[in-house]
């Protein structure tokens, strides 16, 4: 029965929204994620919320990362209408330097994926280390 209801609002989501733009009918709450310096071989991981501002149930089809670096998941129910859900994204800090990578969402309806970028620079382990030890304090001494 389950399956069955989410198959009938999908398909209500598909025939409502065919020519609207994500941007139409969610909104994220970034478009761009910088982890920052992160050590490598540590994966880090940044939650996207996403907000269904239409007044149908939003239902996310797929998601991918421009590299298997990157690995979106979302959830499978559908995202009910002034509702917000989570997009879990990891990125595995296997590779040295700097980075910038694409995370693709795709609507059941919505022709082309919703774009977020992240960002970041991994860092060996003892120059991340270093790199820490520096980070400016925000309590500092007059």
């Amino acid at each position: 029965m389950k399956k069955l209801l989410m198959l009938l609002t999908a398909f209500i989501v598909t025939t409502t929204v065919m020519a609207q733009k994500a941007d139409d009918v969610m909104k994220v709450n970034t478009e761009k994620h910088d982890f920052g310096k992160i050590k490598q071989g540590v994966p880090v991981t940044t939650y996207l919320e996403v907000k269904n501002t239409s007044d149908k149930p939003l239902v996310i089809e797929n998601a991918w990362g421009s590299c298997g670096c990157t690995t979106p998941e979302v959830p499978k129910e559908p995202i009910m209408p002034n509702t917000t859900t989570k997009v879990k994204v990891q990125y595995n800090a296997a590779a040295l330097g700097q980075f910038t990578k694409d995370v693709f969402i795709k609507f059941a309806g919505i022709e082309e994926p919703k774009l977020i970028k992240i960002t970041g620079e991994v860092l060996e382990p003892g120059a991340y280390e270093a790199a820490a030890k520096q980070k400016p304090t925000s309590a500092k001494k007059s």
